[in-house]
């Protein structure tokens, strides 16, 4: 089973979080889903040249959060979760909003003009979607 992972040694994250980041971008995508069986830890660990250690410990936290079960024997697979993906979509919406949260009150933003400027972005958004037309 060949999957292209890719991991930066210039990302400041560990190697086990760009992992976790990667996996659960694809069953959030419907890439993977419920069942997909996951690379084994030794074939991850050779195709992305990191330690064996490094794809454990991603995989531990990935079936600690629920995200993927282990059968012994048989390898691990994203788990059957009804509602995993909208979960996972979520979760990571809610850290690009929290970023850009922290970003405004940088800058001297706060709530109401976050919120505001959130809302002009969206309707240009729209608007380039439907092809420029304005109501």
């Amino acid at each position: 089973m060949t999957t292209t992972f890719t991991l930066s040694q210039r990302d400041s994250r560990p190697m086990y979080l760009q992992i976790i980041e990667q996996i659960r971008v694809r069953i959030a995508s419907g890439t993977w889903e419920a069942g997909h069986r996951l690379p084994s830890i030794r074939e991850l660990a050779a195709d992305t040249r990191v330690s064996v250690i490094t794809v454990k410990r991603a995989y531990q936290e990935l079936e600690s959060d629920g995200v993927i079960v282990t059968r012994p024997g048989m390898g691990s697979f994203v788990a059957d979760t009804e509602g995993l993906d909208t979960r996972l979509k979520e979760e990571e919406m809610d850290q690009h909003l929290k970023a850009a949260i922290q970003a405004a009150r940088a800058m001297g933003l706060e709530g109401k003009a976050l919120l505001s400027r959130l809302r002009e972005l969206l309707d240009a958004e729209s608007q380039a979607a439907n092809g420029g037309n304005k109501r």
